[in-house]
């Protein structure tokens, strides 16, 4: 691509340039041959094209900087003046390289088209090398060097970007994974706390409990630490939850889902559901004596994906109150949110009109591809 390139950029200005001069030379009356415009102008101008690669990459090998300007500089102007003479060599053997004040004529400076001899003249290499060393190294050897320092520090800016980038996204990773951390044992201790109250009072129904507990830990487990799986599986993990707290309040407890077909394959954070279930258990029925029920509900609005959990117990004490920073589940349920979506979703904590209390959550809609559902089934099996 550098040979290429190069190519392609001194041959465009060789063809500029030959049109300028032809086009300078007809408007002010003369008759000019193109063949031998467009000789010279190549003569002269594309013949950096070989060197300018090797001009490249010793810019980048050798950058100017702060600390060594004084030494590369002298470096720079070294190689400004062997690309000096090899532009000269290149051109020294086309028909147009030299300027033969004899002839009044371009000619080849290693061969004499009227002799038909080689000539090779100390006095001549002098003549063109002092003629033609400011021009190569102001004009050519110069740019190529400011090109190579500009895409070198543009590859360098994209390196430093990819790796904040990386390092942006090793940081929110662990952070989410630390806050899932914080939600596992926090369900575990308080199912542990039922069982072991149960214990007491009904040893069938802990035991029941204990065979629910251990399916969910299962499910849990085999995440694999991953913070992105279905809603589908958001339910099921939900539906063996949910069978832990009826054991508990036997009929106290009423369950309605009622989620759309076509979200069951959104992806949603793993232990979604989970924990917002589990306040509305603790803050909502818990607190009734007679029965009570909690909806979960799932659409598909655009998008987003909007869930709902409600229950029918006492409500906020502050009607359209936001999630408070009490409470371990909600807190840490929004800072997940906060992480993964940034400012594009919403989760609100707020009283029914009808009483009792519900959290709304609306995410980004993301349908989990083909192969992630049938690798996510596949775990479960």
């Amino acid at each position: 691509m550098l040979w290429l390139a190069s190519l392609a950029v001194w041959a465009f200005l060789s063809l500029t340039a030959t049109g300028t001069i032809y086009e300078l030379y007809r408007v002010t009356g003369m008759n000019p041959k193109l063949s031998r415009i467009a000789g010279m102008e190549f003569s002269q101008i594309f013949t950096y094209a070989p060197m300018t690669p090797f001009v490249f990459l010793f810019a980048v090998r050798y950058p100017v900087q702060r600390r060594n300007w004084a030494r590369r500089s002298l470096a720079h102007l070294a190689a400004g003046i062997a690309l000096t003479a090899g532009h000269l060599a290149l051109k020294g053997c086309t028909p147009y390289g030299y300027w033969d004040p004899a002839y009044r004529d371009f000619t080849s400076a290693l061969w004499d088209p009227h002799t038909h001899a080689l000539r090779i003249s100390w006095m001549i290499a002098k003549s063109m090398f002092l003629a033609n060393v400011f021009d190569d190294v102001s004009g050519a050897y110069l740019p190529v060097v400011l090109i190579a320092h500009a895409v070198a520090y543009y590859e360098q800016f994209r390196e430093r970007e990819l790796r904040a980038t990386q390092l942006e996204g090793q940081l929110v990773k662990a952070h989410l994974q630390t806050l899932k951390s914080q939600l596992q044992p926090h369900f575990l201790f308080n199912t542990l706390n039922s069982i072991s109250a149960l214990m007491l009072t009904d040893v069938a129904a802990a035991d029941r409990m204990m065979t629910s507990l251990s399916d969910l830990l299962r499910m849990s487990l085999k995440e694999n630490g991953d913070q992105i799986t279905t809603l589908g599986r958001e339910m099921e993990f939900l539906s063996i939850y949910l069978e832990i707290e009826r054991i508990r309040f036997e009929d106290r407890l009423n369950v309605r889902m009622d989620v759309a077909p076509e979200c069951l394959d959104a992806q949603v954070p793993h232990l979604l559901l989970q924990p917002l279930v589990e306040n509305a258990v603790k803050h909502g029925i818990s607190r009734k004596s007679e029965p009570g029920e909690i909806s979960i509900r799932a659409r598909n609005n655009g998008p987003h994906l909007e869930i709902w959990i409600s229950d029918t117990g006492p409500g906020l004490t502050t009607p359209g109150s936001a999630i408070p920073a009490k409470g371990l589940g909600l807190r840490v349920t929004r800072e997940r949110l906060s992480a993964l979506y940034g400012g594009d979703h919403l989760c609100e904590l707020r009283t029914r009109p009808e009483g009792g209390a519900e959290v709304y959550v609306r995410i980004p809609l993301s349908m989990a591809p083909q192969e992630k559902r049938e690798a996510v089934a596949e775990s479960y099996l």
